[in-house]
C-alpha cells in the first residue's frame, strides 16, 4: 500500500504562512519623526514588512536615527538645514534644561531655545517642495498612513491624501489628545503634562492643574504657529491643530496603567506601553566581563538617553563623586568630557545594551532620565530606579514611578552628590523598592496580547477597513455648547424659570383676590368709626 501524504511542498508552505499569522498584503505609508520616537515605531514597521505588506517610509535626508537601512521602499527629501544645524539647536535646548526646567506652557513658548521645534516643523514644507515625491505619493494608492504626530507632518500628509491614519505616540502635547479623540479628562484627578503631579492632588495642586489647562487652551496654538502656517499653505485652507488631530482613526499610545494613572479612554485609543521591551540577549563579552568583575555587589546602569550627550562640568563631577561612594560597579553611558574625579568603580561607555543589562540578575539599580523607553525597560526587567528627569513627559513619568514606590526622583538642578548617593543606597538596600517594581513588572507582563502584536493588528485593521469610523464618537459633530449641553441646560432653565414666574404670578393674583378685599374692607370700617 502506498503511503498517503503530500507529495508537494506547497501545502506545507500554506500551513507555515497560516501559522505565522499571514494577512492580506496592503500598502502602507509611514511618516516617522526623528529621535528616540523612531526606536519603537520602527519595530512595528519591521513586523508589518515581515507580514508581507508593501511599506513606503518617507523621511528627511538629514536625521539622527532614521538612516538605518530598512527592508522596504524609502523615499527621502532634502531639508532646509544640515545635521550640524540639528545638533547645534538640540545641544542648545538640552543645555538649557540644566539651567531651568520647563514646567508650564508659558515658559516653554517664551523660551529662547525652541528653534529645534521649528526645524522639525519645517520638514513638511521641504517634503511638499519635492514635487516628484508628492506626485508619487498621490499616485501610489496607499491604504493608510502610519505616523508620529509630534511634528504634525504625518497628519498633514494624511489630510492632503485623504487617507485614514494610525498614530503612534506616547501622548500628544497640550490638550490635543483629549480634543482630537474627544476623550474627557477631568481636571480633578487627571494631571496635565509638565506639572509632575499625581492623581491624588491637593487643593493647591488642583488649582494649578486648572490654570495649566487654561494656559493650554490660550497658548498652545502659538507653539504650533509655524506648523499651522505650513499646513495651511499646503492644504490651501486655514487649518487648526484640532483639524489635524480629529481625522485620526486609531491612536496607538505607548501607555499602560501600570505606569499611568487610571482615566477615561475612548474606543479608538489602544494602549501599547512596553512595546520596546524584549527578551534580553546574551551580553557582549566586554559587558559580561564588567559584570563578572563586580563581584557580589553587582552593577548599576546609568543612562540619560540617546539624545543627552553632555552634562555641565560641575554637575558631572557631583554625579561622579556620588557614584564613587557605592560598592557597585557603575556602567555609565556618557559621550561628554570625562569628569576629573571619576572613581575606579565607574566605567564610561559610548554605548551600552540597556535592555540586556537591565535584564541581568546582577543589576541592582537603574539611573535614568525617566524617558518612556527607559522607564518601561526598567518595569519589564524589574529594576528599581533613580530618576533625573530633564524635559517633556519625563517629570510626569518620574512622579508616577515614585508614587508607586518603585524609584526615587531627584531634581537635577538642585541635587547634590549626597542626594544621589542617598537615593542609590535607598533603592539598592531598601527591599521595598525591589518588591514594588517586581509587582509592577508582574502586572505589566500579565496581558493577553503582546503590545507589538496589538499595534500590528490595529494598523492592519485600518488598512483593511479604510479607517475605523464606527469608533468615531459623535462628539466631533457637536458644537462646544452642544457638547457641554449648555443649550439643553439653558432650555430646561428657561422652563423652570417660566414655571416659577407663572406660579409666582398665580400666587400673587390669588393672594390679592383672597386678602386684598378684606384689607380694603377693614380700612373702610376704621375710617367710618372715626
Amino acid at each position: 500500500m502506498t503511503r498517503t501524504g503530500w507529495s508537494s511542498p506547497l501545502p506545507l508552505c500554506v500551513c507555515l504562512l497560516l501559522a505565522c499569522g499571514f494577512a492580506e498584503a496592503g500598502k502602507l505609508l509611514v511618516v516617522p519623526v526623528d529621535g528616540s520616537h523612531w526606536l519603537s515605531m520602527r519595530s512595528v514597521v519591521e513586523k508589518l514588512i515581515l507580514r508581507g505588506h508593501e511599506v513606503v517610509v518617507v523621511m528627511p535626508k538629514v536625521s539622527w536615527q532614521l538612516g538605518r537601512p530598512l527592508n522596504c521602499t524609502v523615499k527621502t527629501y532634502s531639508t532646509s538645514y544640515t545635521l550640524e544645524d540639528l545638533d547645534r539647536e538640540f545641544k542648545a535646548f538640552a543645555q538649557a534644561q540644566w539651567k531651568a526646567q520647563v514646567q508650564s506652557i508659558f515658559s516653554l513658548i517664551m523660551s529662547s531655545y525652541n528653534d529645534i521645534f521649528d526645524l522639525f516643523f519645517s520638514n513638511c514644507r521641504s517634503l511638499f517642495k519635492d514635487k516628484k515625491l508628492v506626485k508619487y505619493l498621490k499616485e501610489s494608492s496607499f491604504d493608510a498612513v502610519f505616523l508620529d504626530p509630534f511634528d504634525t507632518c504625518g497628519l498633514i500628509v494624511a489630510k492632503y491624501l485623504s487617507l485614514p491614519s494610525v498614530v503612534f505616540a506616547r501622548g500628544v502635547f497640550c490638550h490635543y489628545l483629549e480634543e482630537g479623540a474627544q476623550c474627557p479628562a477631568p481636571l480633578s484627578y487627571v494631571p496635565r503634562i509638565l506639572l509632575g503631579f499625581s492623581d491624588a492632588m491637593t487643593f493647591k495642586e488642583r488649582v494649578r492643574n486648572h490654570i495649566m489647562h487654561l494656559e493650554e487652551r490660550l497658548l498652545c496654538h502659538r507653539f504650533f504657529k509655524s506648523a499651522l502656517e505650513i499646513a495651511s499653505e499646503i492644504l490651501q485652507t486655514p487649518v487648526t491643530v484640532y483639524d489635524l488631530h480629529r481625522q485620526i482613526s486609531i491612536w496607538l499610545l505607548r501607555m499602560d496603567f501600570v505606569l499611568d494613572y487610571p482615566k477615561p479612554v475612548m474606543p479608538n485609543m489602544v494602549f501599547i506601553g512596553g512595546i520596546n521591551c524584549h527578551q534580553g540577549k546574551p551580553l557582549p563579552m566586554e559587558f559580561e566581563a564588567y559584570i563578572n568583575a563586580s563581584g557580589e555587589h553587582g552593577i548599576v546602569v546609568f543612562s540619560l538617553g540617546s539624545m543627552v550627550a553632555e552634562i555641565p562640568e560641575k554637575k558631572a563631577m557631583a554625579i561622579a563623586d556620588a557614584l564613587g561612594k557605592i560598592p557597585q560597579t557603575v556602567l555609565w553611558r556618557y559621550t561628554g568630557t570625562p569628569p576629573s574625579n571619576l572613581a575606579n568603580n565607574t566605567i564610561l561607555v559610548k554605548w551600552l545594551p540597556q535592555n540586556d543589562l537591565l535584564g541581568h540578575p546582577m543589576t541592582r539599580a537603574f539611573i535614568t532620565h525617566a524617558g518612556s523607553h527607559g522607564i518601561y525597560e526598567g518595569i519589564c526587567n524589574g529594576v528599581p530606579m533613580v530618576m533625573m528627569p530633564l524635559f517633556g513627559d519625563q517629570m510626569d513619568n518620574a512622579k508616577r514611578m515614585e508614587t508607586k514606590g518603585a524609584g526615587v526622583t531627584l531634581n537635577v538642578l538642585e541635587m547634590t552628590s549626597e542626594d544621589l548617593e542617598n537615593a542609590l543606597k535607598a533603592v539598592i538596600n531598601d527591599k521595598s523598592y525591589k518588591e514594588n517594581i517586581m509587582h509592577l513588572s508582574s502586572l505589566h507582563k500579565d496581558r493577553p496580547v503582546e503590545p507589538l502584536d496589538l499595534a500590528v493588528f490595529w494598523v492592519e485593521f485600518v488598512m483593511r477597513h479604510k479607517g475605523a469610523p464606527h469608533l468615531r464618537p459623535a462628539a466631533h459633530d457637536l458644537t462646544w455648547y452642544q457638547y457641554h449641553s449648555l443649550d439643553v441646560i439653558g432650555f430646561l432653565l428657561a422652563i423652570v424659570l417660566t414655571v416659577a414666574f407663572i406660579a409666582f404670578k398665580c400666587c400673587a393674583y390669588g393672594y390679592r383676590k383672597c386678602f386684598g378685599k378684606k384689607g380694603r374692607v377693614k380700612k373702610a370700617h376704621k375710617s367710618k368709626t372715626h
